[in-house]
């Protein structure tokens, strides 16, 4: 049986901690930022992880990596 692929853009995407936890980029971040606070902007430029009802969509797209 052949191996299973890594779904490209997951691999993008998503990072995998330490801990076995998936880290992933937040949303709204790319354009538009002038009328987006300060504070708003700076808090969408951190990671964050995936929550737990996303965790098994998030493995099937990466067989290898967990």
């Amino acid at each position: 049986m052949p191996k299973m692929k890594t779904n490209a853009s997951a691999k993008k995407r998503f990072k995998i901690t330490g801990t076995g936890k998936v880290k992933r980029k937040r949303a709204f971040h790319n354009h538009i930022l002038t009328k987006k606070e300060t504070r708003r902007k700076r808090r969408l430029g951190q990671f964050t992880l995936v929550h737990k009802s996303d965790m098994d969509n998030v493995r099937l797209m990466m067989p290898g990596q967990l």
